[in-house]
């Protein structure tokens, strides 16, 4: 008797267990009566079930799922052989075509995606596959999701993780990024090297510049000063010779300048005596006499001296 109640406990256990059941959120479940698909799939929540009849065939998460793809290998446009491995996103849109369209929707998705990397890589030379990355996702996602649209699923993004060219090709790589890095130095260098060289040049040019106006100014202050120097002799000349004139004009002015001039000779003619060792006498020394007589007259030309015409009256 009692084991007979224990089984029939474990029968209950079991039916219990077979009806009722609970999905999670963001999941959906396939059930089946018989084989046959029961529409709708069954969305979160709690769920009853017919035992025996019913029974629960898929479970499907409806969050994005990332898949990692394997590396492989691909040729390039220019013939070089690469290793490509990415990642691929994926969710399910359509959880009755994920279940019914394909038998295993992941791996068909996955092969897919390498299959058309390897398409997109084929297009391109070495260089393109390492700055077009981004075009390439982009191209992959959209063959893929168009090719998995029957199988309700949303291929939502590739992202290429890493392109391994072989050792001799990054050999290569590393010498052409070498060269190209020396040759940006040169470059830099030589452009440091000519704006000094134009800045010197700039300067020496500024340079000349001041020390030619300088020396303008130099000059020009030097012939305004030689201007004022002539003015201011020229100016004191005038002066001294309207005072000699004024003083020979006055009375006794004319014996004056007569006996200045005779004295002024005889210090000369003293001077030739002294220094000459050869001595020349005029023949007719009577001529210095006249030469003083001559010098008088010269004297009482000048304006306003009459003190001689008044003797000769």
């Amino acid at each position: 008797m009692a084991e007979t109640f224990t089984i029939l406990i474990i029968v209950a256990v079991i039916i219990v267990y077979k009806t009722f059941i609970i999905v999670p959120e963001q999941y959906a479940f396939i059930k089946e009566r018989w084989g046959k698909y029961q529409d709708p799939p069954l969305k979160p929540g709690f769920h009853f079930l017919i035992p025996i009849m019913d029974k629960i065939h898929y479970q499907h998460s409806l969050k994005e799922v990332a898949y990692d793809v394997p590396p492989q290998e691909c040729i390039t446009k220019d013939n070089v052989s690469v290793e490509v491995d990415g990642i691929l996103y994926i969710k399910v849109l359509d959880p009755a075509k994920a279940s019914y369209g394909i038998d295993n929707y992941l791996l068909a998705t996955t092969q897919l995606a390498k299959t058309t990397l390897r398409s997109e890589i084929g297009k391109l030379n070495l260089d393109d596959t390492f700055s077009e990355r981004e075009e390439i996702n982009q191209n992959v996602v959209k063959q893929v999701d168009h090719a998995t649209d029957p199988w309700g699923i949303k291929i939502t993004r590739y992202e290429i993780k890493n392109i391994t060219p072989p050792k001799q090709v990054l050999h290569s790589m590393e010498q052409q990024m070498r060269a190209e890095r020396e040759k940006r130095a040169e470059i830099t260098i030589s452009e440091g090297e000519k704006a000094a060289r134009i800045n010197r040049s700039l300067g020496e040019k500024k340079e000349a510049i001041n020390v030619s106006e300088g020396e303008k100014q130099k000059r020009i202050n030097e012939a305004e000063g030689r201007a004022k120097e002539i003015e201011f002799i020229a100016t004191a000349t005038a002066t001294g010779i309207r005072a000699v004139a004024e003083a020979i004009s006055k009375k006794g002015g004319a014996d004056a300048v007569d006996l200045q001039i005779t004295q002024g000779y005889l210090e000369s003619f003293g001077k030739i005596l002294t220094n000459s060792k050869t001595t020349v006498l005029p023949s007719n020394m009577a001529n210095i006499v006249g030469a003083f007589e001559g010098l008088s007259k010269v004297t009482s030309s000048f304006p306003g001296n009459d003190s001689k015409k008044g003797d000769k009256k």
